[in-house]
């Protein structure tokens, strides 16, 4: 994600927030277990703390991991375990097809970067073609304008908000596995740009709606572009979901913002984009309900190049930091949802009936369903609240649509807990278990008001946690059993709380369960506090790998400097891994990327030749052609 937004609590809601649930799930099994002391030093002990909970284990004791962790580094490069090669497949700039090459001097054009690689790339999927060929989707997060053009942000200007925008949304390329590796192949007909101008339906309860209709749009149906993808999802029906995040950051309002702005982050600064000065949607003073059309999840079939994108307004507007889709017992779909900002919510839709009779029938699994938000226990249990016209809790709103375009002030009055900014979820089929990584919540978040409880080591949480949970049934049950997988930190320092069983880390953001049930965590430690204060010693973000029985982390990979790592995938057989590696030399003051001096903090991935970073795709390969992390 961005690091853009790290101050914005926007949450004012009196819900009590996961922090204070944690600081009585500890000082209950304190009373279970006999003393808040013995708790407190198995809560400090590098334990998982529970919640009194018990759940699965297979109790073999045996790793999963089968490679030896590389040590923290904040060398320019990407460092992978002994044995291993990490290779850069695609980089910002570089054409997806047949066109044109990336200008070291950043001299593209706007028509340039809509046929090349977007900037700053996150979650990615890979989708299957025959053996050794395949679709590579990511998404394009937002863009550095101090090193997208050769003046930086000097003299802006209409063409240069073309080109911003150009380098947003997702990539579609083709690639293949040959002698020499994974290449992009060039040209492809599969190969597409989908960017933040690109025409997209809106569909599902919210379509049409009076919030979704602007002057260029007077029927809210039809969407130019998508913004700030983040994480992701795919269907079993073979499409790839891209979801919006920070979107608020691209408008500036004038005026004072109105309280349901103000519940989204609408503000006068917005995160420093200048596309207000050249294109008046982005002015909410002149066109107020266009950024109602933003902070969705949006739909595409990635196989057919000239499909229409489609808006899926069913599943909420919100932050979305990803969507991943399971599958019920009797064949419906649930989607899972967290709201990446400090004190907001963990959301699922579950589809009104099985996907394949709804496509039958001409219906689409992801328009007619139900969203819930989910609040949290301390006796470690937890359930899913409906975000429908007919909880009494939602009687102040007027209708589904009109939930589901304010869905963050629906889920402040049915009472969901505000978390420690939600970020990926996925899911262990094996085994039932669905985790979500809290990233932070620092000491600024506190001062600014948001609630804790001072007898809990988690309220100033810098470091973030992992929480997990399975249900009696299946995914569409309405409660569930939680548990804290690990609170991350410094196992060698028992101060922080850290249950960390390995190497320390902090500020998990990218989780992916691979198909041997292998977690992969990457980390998004903010620009401005990289190896510094109490992330000293923690290094470059990173990728790490955990057993999900016995807790043990490795790491597995760590990133250039001021990079985040972000995106992960295996191919089928294992033998391959995408990562994403996103803002090298990114500026510790979020400030753009100064023009004049573009390598002054990396020049990855290029190295002594290369003008600029360049976010990137990897791909890590084992040198004896084994299975990734076995």
């Amino acid at each position: 994600m961005s690091q853009v937004d790290d101050e914005i609590v926007s949450n004012r809601s009196a819900n009590p927030p996961f922090a204070e649930v944690l600081g009585r799930a500890v000082t209950r099994r304190a009373v279970l277990a006999g003393g808040l002391a013995t708790a407190a030093a198995a809560f400090l002990a590098g334990r998982r703390p529970g919640t009194g909970i018990d759940l699965v284990s297979d109790g073999s004791g045996s790793t999963m991991l089968g490679f030896t962790g590389v040590p923290a580094s904040t060398a320019d490069t990407v460092v992978v375990p002994d044995g291993y090669t990490a290779r850069v497949l695609i980089s910002w700039g570089d054409p997806i097809s047949d066109g044109p090459a990336f200008a070291p001097d950043a001299s593209n054009t706007a028509a340039d970067q809509e046929r090349q690689w977007g900037m700053h790339n996150d979650a990615l999927h890979f989708f299957p073609i025959g053996q050794r060929r395949g679709l590579l989707v990511q998404n394009h997060e937002y863009t550095d304008d101090g090193l997208l053009f050769p003046d930086g942000v000097a003299d802006w200007n209409a063409e240069k908000t073309a080109k911003s925008l150009a380098a947003h949304g997702v990539s579609v390329i083709e690639i293949e596995d040959g002698p020499d590796g994974w290449q992009v192949v060039r040209p492809s007909e599969r190969a597409r740009r989908i960017t933040g101008s690109t025409p997209i339906a809106i569909a599902g309860p919210a379509a049409g709606h009076a919030l979704l209709r602007t002057s260029a749009d007077p029927e809210g149906t039809t969407v130019l572009g998508t913004l700030n993808n983040c994480a992701h999802g795919y269907t079993p029906w073979n499409t790839y979901l891209t979801c919006e995040e920070n979107v608020n950051g691209y408008f500036r309002k004038t005026a004072e913002p109105t309280p349901d702005e103000d519940r989204y982050g609408i503000s006068a600064e917005g995160f420093g984009y200048l596309w207000h000065t050249t294109d008046p949607r982005f002015r909410v003073d002149d066109e107020p309900n266009e950024v109602n059309r933003f902070g969705w999840v949006t739909e595409f079939d990635p196989m057919d190049p000239a499909s229409t994108p489609v808006q899926r307004t069913a599943l909420g507007r919100v932050k979305h930091e990803g969507a991943k889709v399971v599958e019920t017992a009797d064949g419906r779909v649930v989607v899972y949802m967290g709201d990446d900002e400090r004190f907001e919510y963990v959301y699922r839709y579950v589809g009104a009936q099985p996907w394949r009779e709804a496509l039958e029938a001409g219906a689409h699994p992801l328009d007619d369903g139900t969203l819930f938000v989910a609040r949290f226990a301390d006796d470690g249990t937890g359930e899913w609240l409906a975000l429908t016209p007919d909880n009494p809790d939602l009687a102040g709103f007027a209708d589904q649509a009109d939930i589901l375009v304010r869905t963050r002030q629906a889920a402040d009055a049915a009472g969901a807990t505000p978390m420690d900014r939600p970020e990926w979820i996925d899911v262990d089929p094996s085994r039932g278990f669905v985790y979500v990584t809290l990233t932070n919540n620092d000491e600024r978040a506190v001062e600014d008001g948001a609630p804790t409880d001072a007898a809990n080591p988690r309220a100033e949480n810098v470091y973030g946690h992992i929480l997990r949970w399975q249900y009696a049934g299946d995914h569409a049950d309405d409660t569930f059993r939680w548990e804290v997988f690990l609170l991350a930190g410094d196992p060698e320092n028992l101060a922080d709380g850290s249950t960390v069983v390995g190497d320390r880390f902090g500020s998990p953001d990218g989780i992916y369960v691979d198909p041997a049930g292998r977690i992969w965590i990457q980390t998004d430690v903010s620009t401005s506090t990289i190896d510094i204060d109490e992330y000293a010693g923690f290094g470059n973000n990173q990728m790490l790998a955990a057993d999900p029985w016995s807790g043990e982390t490795r790491r597995f990979l760590v990133g250039p400097r001021n990079c985040e790592v972000t995106g992960v995938e295996v191919t089928p057989d294992g033998r391959s891994m995408f990562v994403g590696i996103q803002h090298p030399g990114e500026r510790p003051d979020d400030e753009p990327g100064d023009p004049a001096d573009p390598t002054a903090i990396s020049s990855w991935p290029d190295g002594a030749s290369g003008t600029r970073p360049r976010s990137s795709t990897i791909v890590v390969t084992r040198d004896d052609g084994g299975v990734i992390g076995a």
